[in-house]
């Protein structure tokens, strides 16, 4: 056992060549969406009449006819095999976490036993995949394999590439033989329609009635590690879990915040240059590439885009940083906590809705724009407070548990920040009429050179899990690996039930007196909601005691947090809007549970034979070595350096000593199969190995360290 792994990594980087990585520096205005069946592909190879029948479902939500399948699916073959397609794949996002694809051949034996390229409008429409190795909560036993891949035509079309080849795939909902929801998508557009009727009732009632389309918009924000390849392959605990499972902070790591937005450095920028060249030619808008807190801790966002697209985008993102850092020889860390002590990746979910071009969260500039605002931002308000159970939901995981209050994340408590402006207006409701609004100013900052700055009517609060950013909702608690379906699902349906709520007494009301009435309304619903209103520091522990007095959930781990998915009032919502039934809801709360259980046990097993074969060996060398020390200098008749080696060699015998009674614990915790003993006996063991590895010689140590893995790539 040495440190041979380590030095072999750091060797391997040094010696790298500084031009190895070059951008490619290719105009994304020249790629843009050239890997991707648009609406200009569409346009350029389909019959106008089929053309207006499938855009008519794409941008209107109008019925699929199925006589276009045979002829799209032409057009789509035609179009794939002309960028180089050879297969095709239904790909979808079944419970894992992450995406599946089938890849099937264009290419079939004729008759004559030549080759001919064959795609059908079946082919297209319906896949079907063996459905009893994803996980389904129950919905299905294991002997029953059948299940279904169907055609989702809102979100197009596109290609993948590998290094010998591309792969047409469809974006495609997965269900079972029995018609149950097992995938992230199926739920996603059953909450996806049930908010676009509640918003046209909610627009019918203040009279808008010229058939516009309600649109959800999404911008998530995507946070990630980078660390070299080498110093991956060399720890077990990242390979198998994410996550480092022990490992000493460094004297310095992101204390003297010099990383954020720092200069990014030649090989991370050729790679965010690589990922944004493959973004744009999947029609992916990445906007923004930058330094976060952490050390090797950066951040993609792109532009908003239509919800269910942005959900489809966004896991093409991560599937995208992963293996373009493998071609840079570097590893992109997706989990939420894979360094203890410094910052945590997330992935904030800036979220709106707008109505044609209303953005419903947007303030507006004339009264009736601002009273459609401030109905939507109440419903807002209600829906997060009532079902903020439901949104804690929606951020539970194993990783995320190790974010989340930790003084960098939002706190498990869910609340909403308005900021200044906008909570002045609501007491001014709740009192009476508003009567003024705070505007933002110019901002003046003492150097004449420079131009006057807006200043905005708010700040920002980093603390805060759901904050209002001006003309939408930024929802900072789900983590980093998380799809955003999830959060966005329980969302679109809470805010559904939250309008209609509304719309009930909405409709009730007389043209005459509307505003008096909806005033009226108003003041009541934030009478009842205001608790959840929350401007000040989140991860203060005086916050979580008043959020205490206000009532308001603390469901800190995933054990406490998906309970509320088997609480009646929770299945009846979700019924209700027909986005998943009580037997969809249940199984999901299974899910949850089987894979939070399967995590931490696998994290468990791996800490104990880590602990086991690497480190406590290493212990007993070093011990060894100084007990060589010791009787050398006695051997020599001299007392210098006695007493300092006989001193180091207890304290590591000690540490020795308390690693093997830690790991008896954390053996039994694992027969006993209770996941908060598993990880509290993980706690105590990693304690001791990491005081351990600041005493053993760095020569013998077997894991590259924090020191490394940060800041050597």
């Amino acid at each position: 056992m040495s440190n041979a792994p380590r030095m072999a990594a750091i060797s391997t980087i040094a010696s790298r060549p500084a031009g190895e990585y070059p951008p490619t520096n290719v105009p994304g205005t020249e790629i843009y969406g050239e890997d991707v069946f648009n609406v200009n592909s569409m346009r350029d190879a389909l019959p106008k009449s089929v053309y207006k029948k499938l855009i008519a479902t794409v941008q209107s939500g109008e019925p699929l006819d199925p006589a276009i399948a045979d002829d799209v699916a032409t057009a789509i073959r035609q179009w794939a095999i002309s960028r180089g397609a050879s297969h095709y794949t239904h790909w979808f996002q079944p419970l894992t976490g992450g995406t599946a694809e089938k890849h099937d051949a264009f290419l079939e034996p004729d008759r004559n036993g030549d080759a001919i390229l064959n795609f059908s409008g079946k082919n297209l429409i319906v896949g079907e995949p063996d459905a009893s190795s994803f996980p389904s909560g129950g919905l299905r036993a294991t002997f029953e394999a059948r299940g279904y891949t169907a055609w989702d035509p809102t979100s197009p079309a596109f290609i993948k590439r590998g290094l010998n080849g591309a792969t047409l795939c469809i974006p495609t909902a997965f269900c079972a033989y029995t018609g149950q929801a097992l995938d992230q998508k199926t739920p996603l557009l059953r909450s996806i329609q049930a908010l676009d009727k509640a918003v046209v009732r909610m627009m019918h009632v203040f009279g808008e009635n010229g058939g516009k389309k309600p649109v959800i918009t999404l911008g998530p924000e995507q946070e990630y590690f980078l660390i070299d390849k080498t110093f991956y392959l060399a720890r077990p605990d990242l390979v198998q879990t994410g996550r480092t499972l022990f490992g000493a902070p460094p004297p310095k790591h992101q204390q003297l915040e010099d990383h954020y937005f720092g200069a990014i450095r030649p090989r991370i920028l050729a790679f965010m240059s690589e990922v944004e060249e493959e973004l744009w030619k999947l029609g992916i808008p990445a906007k923004t590439r930058h330094n976060e807190v952490a050390p090797a801790q950066f951040e993609l966002a792109p532009m908003f885009e239509e919800l269910n697209l942005a959900v489809d985008h966004n896991m093409l993102v991560m599937e995208v940083l992963r293996q373009t850092a493998e071609r840079h020889s570097l590893v992109c860390l997706l989990h939420e906590k894979p360094f203890a002590g410094i910052n945590g990746s997330g992935k904030h979910n800036n979220w709106s809705i707008a109505y044609g071009d209303i953005n419903l969260l947007n303030p507006g500039t004339d009264p009736h724009q601002n009273a459609i605002f401030l109905t939507t931002l109440c419903a807002v308000i209600r829906a997060v407070d009532m079902h903020s159970d439901m949104l804690r939901v929606a951020t539970a995981g194993a990783g995320n548990d190790h974010r989340l209050g930790a003084n960098e994340a939002p706190p498990a408590v869910i609340s909403i920040f308005l900021g200044e402006q906008l909570t002045d207006v609501i007491e001014q409701i709740e009192k009476g009429e508003v009567k003024s609004s705070r505007h933002g100013d110019m901002m003046r900052i003492g150097v004449d050179t420079l131009p006057l700055l807006p200043r905005d009517a708010t700040d920002r609060n980093r603390t805060s899990p759901f904050a209002f950013t001006g003309n939408k909702f930024e929802f900072r608690a789900p983590g980093s690996s998380h799809s955003c379906a999830g959060p966005s699902v329980v969302l679109n349906t809470i805010v559904a039930e939250s309008i209609d709520a509304m719309c009930d007494e909405l409709e009730k009301f007389e043209a005459q007196d509307f505003n008096a009435q909806l005033q009226a309304l108003l003041r009541k619903v934030i009478s009842a909601h205001k608790r959840v209103i929350f401007n000040g520091d989140g991860y203060t522990a005086e916050w979580l005691k008043e959020a205490e007095r206000r009532k308001l959930p603390n469901l800190p781990t995933t054990l406490d947090a998906i309970k509320p998915m088997l609480d009646q009032k929770n299945i009846d919502l979700f019924n209700k809007y027909g986005v998943l039934s009580p037997d969809e809801m249940k199984s999901r709360y299974e899910i949850f549970l089987e894979e939070y259980e399967r995590k931490v046990r696998i994290e468990g097993e791996l800490a104990l034979t880590m602990a086991r074969t690497m480190i406590y060996p290493v212990a007993n060398r070093q011990i060894n070595r100084l007990a060589g020390t010791v009787a050398g200098i006695k051997a020599a008749g001299i007392k210098a350096g006695l007493e300092s080696s006989i001193l180091a060699m207890e304290k590591i015998g000690e540490l020795a000593d308390r690693m093997c009674a830690d790991s008896r614990a954390l053996e039994t915790a694992l027969a006993e199969s209770r996941p908060e003993k598993i990880l509290a006996a993980l706690r105590q063991l990693r304690e001791g190995v990491d005081h351990l590895e600041k005493l053993v010689d760095d020569e013998l140590w077997p894991l590259p360290k924090y020191r490394e893995m940060l800041f050597i790539y």
